[in-house]
């Protein structure tokens, strides 16, 4: 059994807040009103961390100019962020 790779923490962390950001959720703010637990909060760059779409991810926190209406497709966390946003 081969066991994934992981990305590094620091660039999925950031990756993780600035797709929230760019869809105008704090993930801090989520935390505070019980939204999202830590342990969610840990699994949202967990997953995002087994993924393998950060370069593509990047590009697209960089084409953003205004705020997004929704999670980008190739996200691994698109669900949660969308329902997040609501």
């Amino acid at each position: 059994m081969t066991r994934a790779t992981l990305g590094p923490i620091n660039r999925h962390f950031w990756l993780t807040r600035s797709v929230a950001r760019c869809m105008g959720v704090s993930l801090s703010q989520a935390m505070a009103e019980g939204q999202l637990s830590e342990a969610d909060y840990a699994t949202l760059v967990t997953r995002c961390r087994s993924a393998e779409c950060a370069d593509t991810c990047q590009l697209w926190l960089a084409s953003q100019t205004t705020k997004a209406e929704e999670a980008p497709m190739h996200c691994v966390n698109a669900e949660v962020l969308n329902g997040l946003r609501c």
